[in-house]
């Protein structure tokens, strides 16, 4: 264990940096030279003391005298130096090996200060997944506009009904090695982990092991990222040459698979592909954060626990029909290889798979293994082949995990069953043991408490071991019989619609995600009481006062820690006042807000990730989106559209940019929407609101910010939105509309400097709504903005600073509650 510890921190503080890898490696190798010289001498002073008994008597106080410094390096190669060396030795093979593959993975060739322009030659290494919603800067397509249909919508023409159908491409990002890049006549080599992000027409034409060629723009990543690349290719990538056979059979089985699962209905068929080959990119954004809030995120792909379950199988399965324990264990080892290559190997699916491989191995030359040894052994293995796992989530979740099940869950399960019948107890003691090993890094991943993870995983994970096992026979009959094997999805897709099923409704439940104030902070305390536990459960028969006193301090923070958030939750939850009116949600750097009026709910903008979004519709309490309004295309704005999906009734949208613009849209349509452009005359009502768009004119050509959706609702108070408009556009929509005072501006582009004073000054709104990302690198809001707004007297409240901004009341008497206190 030391050894491991040892090599996660150093591989952990050396990934994140460069340059430091050779002094790493010089100084760990020393260390180890040194410690194997003193353990050889240690080892030659255990044999001189037969020696110092015979001699003369000169020659014996001289040997005494050296006997009694041997003795010592004898007692301490007996004690902890060959731990020091075993360290050592460990830190020292990680350390060369990332100064070694460092070389290869960012060339000093590569390294830039900005994009740079070239083409590269890639290998696909992870299944091509849809790139979240956004504008890429594609050309712009021509074609007419259909006339609007009937219906509560007027003034504008629906989008692209008629329009020219574009051959269907879609936005994927694909997990990559970079092999070379060319730029400026200069070829580069490499083997650069890379995200690239291109337009496909086929997501299954790129196959794991593929080498394709895209011109594009090459941006370097911080040290310490899983990644060294981000790569925006220009147009399709060029395949250009086939996986090996090695890897072709498993994009052929995946591929078959997917096709046998394609008509399967709901949450299953989206979970379904995850558990069963590693694809979790069908998992919708909803469903995801269910999962993640009921803490069966380990359940939407393939994780270590499945490599057990096939180890397992495959061995009992030798025993049925008479292979010998050494035969049972090499088909084992082969049968995880090629597993491993079919759902392909994520971080701990790896560690998995190198830990089951360490205890077969053992097993068959009769060693030790059982225990943590393995666990430690698989971690130096890893981090020896790749370093950059230190920082993984994943590959931490997965270690911390099993190890926790390793040495927490029997003391936990006897604990149990003192109260418990004993299979109750165990079954129990399972995700509690996980959970436990496993929060200090959730803590980091995502600062909240999700109560209901215990009996969301007794009911989920028995569930996903059928899953897994039907998974892979319904792999196995696809390639074979695909007609069969349609039929054959339905066995693992009920129980992959149980764990859909447990998600939702404990996600659904009250208090399903309690919210830490400090991630950090929680993960420090986490750790302390993790270890108070582990002390209690170790020292349970040998020391029962001290386990006493350590299970009692553990309980007690326990109490006062779920005290303290719990009521601050109650008390964020409730102290937003029931009748607001607008909302300003705290989404990061991008535009996400919210007006209410009975009952009815209107969405400007949806910022740049669901995730933030879903969280504030959830504190708010919103379930439907009676009007959504998409002010333009850029990813701040549209980002999180896959929160709202299915939820829309009807949509303003602003001018496309571009066939990716469109596919959005179409994806709108397709979830239920009734979706017409945002132009100039359009009106209708929310509640006691009347909603009218100022911006753009009909039949103007303009795209991107200047054409941003600007909305006027008049009601208990006169809100103005004005997306991302420019100073020109500022202009221009003023000398195109009769707008008067308002009570509340939604301020342009998150407060930036290109902003017109003559409109601020015309509108003397009260209240003016910032909506920016804390430290962003865009210096909003601007002090000439905030300047305009103090001489225009309208106070500027600012999400990056006071967090969720709630308005209530009416145009005479309107309150703002803050999230956050504002600041001096």
């Amino acid at each position: 264990m030391p050894a491991a510890v040892a090599t996660w921190a150093a591989a952990g503080v050396l990934t994140g940096t460069r340059g430091n890898a050779a002094w790493a490696c010089a100084g760990a190798w020393s260390v180890a030279a040194v410690v194997t010289v003193l353990l050889l001498v240690a080892r030659r002073g255990e044999r001189g003391g037969a020696s110092e008994r015979r001699g003369t008597a000169a020659r014996r106080v001289r040997e005494r005298r050296g006997g009694r410094c041997r003795q010592r390096l004898a007692r301490a190669g007996r004690g902890a130096l060959p731990a020091v060396g075993l360290v050592a030795a460990a830190v020292a093979l990680v350390c060369t090996s990332l100064f070694a593959l460092g070389q290869l993975r960012h060339p000093g060739a590569l390294e830039a200060p900005g994009p740079r322009g070239g083409q590269g030659e890639f290998v696909v290494t992870g299944t091509p997944k849809r790139a979240p919603t956004s504008s890429f800067g594609f050309a712009a397509d021509s074609g007419e506009q259909a006339p609007a249909a009937p219906g509560t919508l007027s003034g504008s023409a629906a989008i692209g009904a008629a329009a020219p159908r574009t051959p269907p491409e879609i936005r994927v990002m694909i997990e990559a090695e970079l092999v070379t890049f060319d730029t400026a006549g200069r070829r580069s080599s490499a083997r650069a982990p890379t995200l690239v992000f291109a337009t496909v027409e086929d997501a299954d034409s790129l196959g794991i092991g593929s080498r394709f060629r895209a011109q594009g723009s090459l941006t370097s990543l911080a040290p310490g990222d899983s990644r060294e690349f981000l790569f925006f290719a220009r147009g399709s990538p060029d395949p250009i040459a086939e996986p090996p056979w090695y890897l072709g059979w498993a994009d052929g089985l995946r591929s078959s698979f997917r096709q046998s699962a394609a008509g399967l209905p709901g949450d299953g068929a989206q979970l379904l592909a995850g558990l069963a080959i590693g694809d979790d990119s069908g998992v919708s954004a909803s469903l995801r954060d269910a999962m993640t809030v009921s803490g069966l995120t380990h359940l939407t792909a393939v994780s270590g626990a499945n490599c057990a379950i096939v180890v397992m199988g495959v061995m009992q399965l030798g025993g049925v029909v008479g292979l010998g324990r050494r035969s049972r264990i090499l088909v084992s080892l082969g049968v995880l290889v090629l597993f491993v290559v079919l759902v392909t190997p994520e971080p701990s699916v790896l560690r998995a798979a190198n830990m089951a491989a360490i205890v077969l191995v053992a097993s068959a030359l009769g060693r030790p293994a059982s225990g943590i040894g393995p666990l430690c052994l698989s971690v130096i293995v890893l981090l020896a082949l790749d370093p950059w796992l230190a920082r993984s989530a994943g590959f931490a979740l997965s270690v911390l995990a099993t190890g926790g099940l390793l040495l927490l869950t029997r003391p936990l399960a006897a604990l149990g069953a003192r109260i418990l019948p004993p299979a109750l107890a165990t079954a129990l003691a399972v995700p509690v043991a996980a959970q436990l090993a496993c929060q200090p890094v959730l803590f980091l991943l995502a600062p909240q408490i999700t109560p209901y993870t215990l009996p969301a995983n007794v009911l989920a994970e028995p569930a996903a071991a059928l899953v897994s096992v039907f998974g892979l026979l319904v792999c196995l009959i696809a390639a074979a019989a695909p007609g069969l094997a349609s039929v054959a999805a339905w066995l693992p897709w009920v129980p992959s619609a149980w764990i859909g099923a447990v998600a939702r409704f404990f996600a659904g439940a009250p208090f399903a995600a309690v919210d830490v104030p400090d991630g950090v902070v929680a993960a420090a305390i986490a750790v302390l009481l993790v270890l108070l536990i582990a002390v209690a459960l170790a020292t349970a028969r040998a020391h029962p006062r001290l386990a006493l006193t350590a299970g009692g301090a553990s309980a007690l923070g326990l109490l006062v820690t779920a005290g303290l958030l719990a009521g601050g939750s109650i008390a964020r939850g409730g102290a937003i006042p029931p009748d607001w009116q607008v909302a300003a949600c705290d989404i990061g750097q991008g535009d996400a807000v919210l007006v209410h009026s009975r009952g009815e709910v209107a969405l400007v903008d949806v910022g740049p990730q669901p995730e933030p979004l879903s969280a504030c519709l959830t504190r708010l309490r919103i379930e439907r989106i009676d009007l959504l309004v998409l002010t333009h295309y850029d990813r701040d704005h549209v980002g999180g559209l896959d929160a709202v999906l299915g939820r829309v009734d009807r949509a303003l949208v602003g001018p496309p940019d571009g066939a990716a613009d469109r596919r959005l849209v179409e994806r709108l349509r397709s979830a239920g929407a009734l979706v017409a452009d945002g132009r100039r005359g359009l009106s209708g009502t929310l509640g006691d609101y009347r909603w009218d768009v100022l911006w753009p004119r009909t039949g103007a050509t303009l795209t991107g910010n200047p054409a941003s959706v600007t909305v006027l609702f008049s009601g208990a108070m006169r809100l103005l939105f004005l997306g991302d408009l420019g100073e020109q556009a500022q202009d221009a929509v003023l000398a195109a509309n009769t707008i008067g005072q308002v009570d509340v501006v939604k301020v342009a582009h998150h407060g930036s400097a290109d902003q017109s004073e003559r409109l601020y000054q015309r509108i003397r709104a009260v209240i003016g709504l910032i909506s920016v990302g804390a430290d962003n690198r865009y210096g909003h809001p601007t002090e000439r903005l905030l300047g305009m707004l103090g001489r225009a007297g309208t106070r500027a409240f600012r999400t990056d600073q006071e967090g969720l901004i709630v308005l209530s009341g009416a145009a005479l008497a309107m309150s703002v509650w803050t999230e956050r206190a504002k600041p001096p």
